[in-house]
């Protein structure tokens, strides 16, 4: 049961760097002049990359809720 939880937390916690790389590239992209159309697709896909930062989060907390204090959401 202890390895069960351990696995899922493990995986929760990749979960939520996966998603925090990826907003972190779509920002550093929009960093970049690269045109306005380029400019709102990079907005859209932070947008989504922020929804699944959040949501990594909550399912984290749900497996540990000490896993996720001090972080800023």
């Amino acid at each position: 049961m202890v390895e069960l939880f351990n696995m899922e937390l493990a995986k929760a916690r990749q979960r939520v760097n996966r998603a925090e790389l990826a907003l972190e590239r779509a920002e550093e992209m929009l960093d970049e002049d690269c045109g306005v159309g380029i400019n709102i697709a990079l907005c859209s896909r932070i947008r989504t990359a922020q929804r699944q930062v959040i949501e990594a989060r909550e399912r984290l907390t749900k497996i540990d809720p000490s896993a996720v204090l001090g972080r800023s959401q």
